[in-house]
């Protein structure tokens, strides 16, 4: 049976909202994507326009609230890499939207046991990084090479021994006129059955010595490729 219309709303100016039956359409069979489309009344009464979905998403990027968190990016699984890079250029970091950022780190693996993951920081969108020691200080005054996020335990990557998990907190890197820190909450694996330590005081915290726009970070380790893992990054909002 066919459905019936309502003909009476379907004028020279315009089809009346009981004319639309969607229900009968045939499914995108796809992800949406920004080029797609959709059909929006331009203001209460208005006209009738079509809009790219990438319209939408900025719309709906600009209503993040003050101190929401926001996913920003994943490094995806991590295969035997040298480092993981976010950076500026890959729309990692915008200080327009966000203050401070956030990366969950799950089971990050050397492949070299009994190392140190750092994050370094760059100022020109990762062509170069602060890598030298005393660059960094650690826990007060140590120096270091980086921003340290295991301290007092080594990562492991023998039988049982799983890396680094956790959250490191990268503060206020766009202000040149502070210097940019990072504290780290992680477990660290560092013998065979499971063993770990969790960094949780003042020996968790790493500062970059130079007041400078870091727009990009890159973490690894000391030694070694990163084996496995991987690491998300967020971003808490701003609310501009």
């Amino acid at each position: 049976m066919t459905k019936a219309r309502d003909t009476a709303n379907l004028t020279g100016s315009g089809v009346g909202l009981s004319l639309l039956d969607i229900d009968a359409g045939t499914d995108i069979g796809a992800a949406l994507v920004d080029a797609d489309l959709m059909i929006v009344d331009d203001g209460a009464g208005g006209t009738n326009r079509k809009a790219t979905m990438s319209r939408l998403a900025t719309y709906m990027g600009g209503k993040i609230t003050s101190g929401s968190l926001v996913f920003i990016a994943s490094s995806g699984a991590i295969s035997n890499a040298a480092s993981v890079q976010f950076r500026e250029q890959d729309g990692h970091f915008d200080s327009s939207k966000f203050d401070h950022y956030e990366f969950r780190l799950q089971a990050v693996t050397p492949a070299t046991d009994n190392t140190a993951l750092y994050c370094q920081t760059s100022t020109n969108d990762g062509s170069a990084y602060a890598t030298s020691s005393g660059d960094y200080h650690h826990a007060g005054t140590a120096d270091q090479v980086g921003l340290l996020l295991n301290e007092g335990y080594a990562a492991g990557s023998d039988t049982n021994e799983f890396g680094i998990s956790g959250t490191f907190h990268l503060l206020s890197p766009h202000l040149s006129s502070v210097y940019t820190t990072g504290l780290s909450v992680c477990t660290i694996f560092y013998t065979s059955g499971g063993i770990y330590h969790t960094t949780h005081d003042d020996s968790a915290a790493s500062a970059r010595l130079a007041a400078e726009n870091t727009n990009a970070v890159k973490f690894s380790f000391n030694s070694g490729n990163i084996e496995s893992g991987e690491i998300v990054m967020y971003g808490i909002a701003n609310g501009t």
